[in-house]
Order: structure tokens, then sequence, then C-alpha cells
């Protein structure tokens, strides 16, 4: 149980940027990400609740953020409201090498949220002792246990061991310490106007199935909430 204060923040972004996805961005790139000064932090998914305050914790850390996002509209978000450095929209057909431009010192932190082909497109791209949170394999959660293709496995073992890449999954209850921190150092960020944030709401209960349909793929724009009730 926690109490919200609705003079603080609107109390919807209990869900968000103040809840569980913001805390999940706080947790997985600050510990397992570690963004330095100076280095390239990519981050899936940006124009969501996850990836949009990776990208903008990122920046205040001092890295800079590359954000993939689907759409010309999502990667406008991100790079003209959210600040970030570039904004890069997965569906175009030069996708790689577009990555590959924007970020030609290589990777320093892969913040994976999507998996499928942005990991294709990120993976060569990766530095020496680069950090991967793995938050989330949208791309591939209504796949089966075989997957298409080649088996790339010994590819990725490969790199794993040459480049000494860090890849860790993780579920932000890994790290309950944090929450304190996290709760005033958002808070704080948000009322500075340093933290931006976009919810997409759904009217009635009725259409949470719909919504969470859309969600799967890629439909909404932000932090998708189901409203219940107007009043």
């Amino acid at each position: 149980m926690r109490k919200l204060d609705p003079k603080a923040a609107p109390v919807t972004t209990a869900l968000g940027v103040l809840g569980m996805p913001g805390f999940t961005a706080y947790a997985g790139l600050l510990t397992i990400g570690q963004p330095k000064a100076g280095e390239t932090v990519v981050v899936a998914a940006a124009s969501g609740p996850v990836g949009s305050a990776v990208g903008q914790i990122a920046k205040l850390k001092g890295a800079r953020a590359i954000g993939i996002a689907g759409g010309a509209e999502k990667c406008a978000f991100v790079l003209n409201e959210l600040s970030f450095d570039a904004a890069l929209d997965h569906r175009a057909a030069d996708f790689p090498a577009q990555l590959a431009k924007v970020c030609h010192k290589g990777i320093d932190v892969y913040f994976e949220n999507v998996g499928g082909h942005v990991w294709d497109a990120v993976f060569p791209l990766l530095n020496d002792f680069s950090r991967i949170p793995v938050c989330g394999l949208i791309a591939q959660y209504n796949d089966g246990d075989a997957f298409p293709g080649p088996d790339r496995f010994p590819v990725v073992m490969r790199q794993v061991l040459a480049k000494r890449l860090n890849i860790r999954g993780f579920i932000q209850r890994d790290f309950p310490e944090q929450r304190p921190a996290f709760y005033k150092e958002m808070a704080q960020w948000i009322r500075e106007g340093r933290v931006k944030y976009r919810e997409d709401i759904v009217d009635g209960l009725e259409n949470a199935p719909e919504a969470f349909i859309g969600l799967l793929q890629g439909k909404n724009f932000g932090k998708l909430v189901v409203r219940v009730d107007a009043a």
C-alpha cells in the first residue's frame, strides 16, 4: 500500500512515471546500465512509460540518449518534447543504417524493451563492456519455443565473451531498497520539468481488453491507463 498525494502530482502518475514503470527505468538503468557522462545510451520503446523515463534519466546523468520508437509521431515526441539526442523509427527500411550513423562511437548502454529486429540492429554496435538491462521482449511474447531462422546463440555468446558484455534480466521488485530514493528524486525531476511524461487514457473498463491488445501492437502513445470513472 502507498499513500498518494494528489497535490504532488496527478494520481495517475502512480501507474506510470511515479509508479512501477518509472521505477523500472530508474532502478534498471542506474543499477545495471550505470550510464556515465559522454556515453551513448540507446533505449527501445522510447515513447512508452519506461523508455521515456530511461532516456531522460540518462540525459540527467550526462549521457547521450538515443530513442527507438514506432512511427513519425512517436519519434517527434521523443526528440522534441523529451529532448533525446536522436529518435529513430524502427519501421524504416534503413533503420540499422540510421542507428549506426547516430551511434558512430558505438553503444555503451542498451535498455532492452523489445527484442526482435531492434536487437538485431543494436547488437553489432555494442562497445566493449556495454551494459544491457533486459526489461522486456515485447516483439517476442507471442512466439513459441522455436524461433525462425538460424541459431544465433553461438554468435551472441562469442560476442558476450569477446566484448565482455554485461547482460542482465531484471524485474523492478529486485530493488526494493531503492524505492525511497526514486520517489524523492523522480518527484523533484517532475516538479522541475526535467522529466516529462505522456498518458494515453481509455475510458470505460469494458474497453480494457481492446486497449491491452492495442498495447501489444504498439497502438498506445505513452502510459496506457484505463479510467473506470471520469468522476
